[in-house]
């Protein structure tokens, strides 16, 4: 197990660290002389952190890429308010050296839990044929470990191992409770059946071996292509499948980003396709933010840095409304203040002379 996760680095600033993380990106860039550095960002388990090697940078720039694990040792110190690691020495290490468990973050709830929970969902649906689509979803052993395990994403939201089952435990809540308002709208089993769907075929678009990225399949297909070869291989396990619920479905999975600029092939076109995608994508956001924030929690700014996915810098309320501390020229008591400034002060002559009458 590492000594050092990213999480602890306030406990370790301005010291020289030694220990191992997963590269996630890797650059070299040119300094003002020409000469080469690196720019990196390491991660581990608890979050990431930028890094730059600038000396001796030539004896290990073909050493390792992308995705490689690597020990460093540097120092740690903040710049610009960010935690950063100036490295002084690195190494590739192999796959003998590093246990995955230290790299790859995970959900913070119990996965079987959550399970359990999607399972009672599933428990309630009135439509025979919906809710025997997803137990068979459900009851396929290779399908199951899978949704248990993938993330929800590569890095936008619920981007740890367990991430899918999360989301979509939290997306089912969301339709649960919207639906109890349009209840003359809405066909529950129907919406809920299309956030099982909406995002299963992740676990086929992503790889979460060491770190998070597309596989071939995934990068030549996207999730929403494999979702309907997914859908179409279990339909036909299931005989007297309504057609125009096929079709139904189709369009929950295929609609479901909403707009055509998010990678949308329909528009929603139908109530339970147009709510699937705002809660789906409230979900998404909030989790966005939350991420971001809970990564940058030890920084003393109110404002975050800028989050790419939001296109914005997040606030951070709690902070914003904490308390803060009085400036010095506050510090003193009113009274005191103004007796100093009265006794500070010379006495004109002229009110002087009237206050001897």
């Amino acid at each position: 197990m590492k000594d050092f996760y990213i999480a602890s680095a306030a406990e370790q600033e301005n010291k020289v660290i030694t220990s191992s993380f997963v590269v996630a990106s890797k650059q070299i860039k040119a300094k003002k002389t020409g000469e080469p550095y690196l720019a990196l960002t390491l991660s581990d388990r608890t979050g990431q952190v930028e890094a730059k090697m600038w000396d001796n940078v030539a004896g290990v720039l073909d050493g390792f890429e992308q995705d490689d694990f690597i020990k460093v040792k540097g120092l740690l110190n903040k710049y610009n308010g960010r935690f950063q690691i100036t490295i002084h020495k690195l190494r590739r290490l192999e796959e003998h050296e590093v246990d995955p468990a230290d790299y790859l973050p995970k959900c913070p709830r119990d996965v079987e839990q959550l399970w359990r929970e999607l399972s009672g969902f599933v428990a309630t649906l009135a439509n025979r044929h919906l809710k025997a689509l997803i137990e068979a979803f459900m009851s396929d052993p290779e399908i199951a470990a899978a949704y248990k395990t993938a993330p929800a994403a590569k890095s936008l939201h619920h981007a740890y191992i367990g991430g899918l089952l999360d989301h979509v435990v939290s997306l089912f809540r969301l339709c649960d409770l919207a639906v109890r308002n349009y209840p003359q709208q809405i066909n529950r089993d129907l919406l809920l059946t299309g956030a099982f769907l909406h995002d299963i075929g992740k676990i086929h678009e992503l790889a979460y071996g060491r770190s998070f990225a597309y596989t071939t399949r995934g990068q030549l297909l996207g999730h929403m292509v494999i979702e309907l070869e997914m859908l179409h291989a279990k339909l036909a396990e299931l005989s007297g499948f309504p057609p125009e619920l096929k079709t139904l479905l189709e369009h929950l999975i295929i609609s479901h980003h909403g707009q055509y600029e998010f990678g949308s092939p329909k528009l929603p076109m139908f109530p339970e396709a147009l709510m699937l995608h705002y809660l789906d994508d409230l979900d998404s956001k909030m989790e966005s933010m939350r991420a971001h924030l809970e990564r940058e929690s030890g920084y003393d700014d109110d404002w975050t840095s800028y989050n790419p996915s939001l296109a914005r810098p997040i606030l951070n309320t709690s902070k914003f409304l904490a308390p803060k501390p009085a400036p010095e020229s506050a510090l003193a008591p009113a009274g005191a203040a103004a007796a100093a400034s009265t006794a500070a002060e010379p006495v004109p002559p002229l009110i002087a002379e009237i206050a001897k009458k």
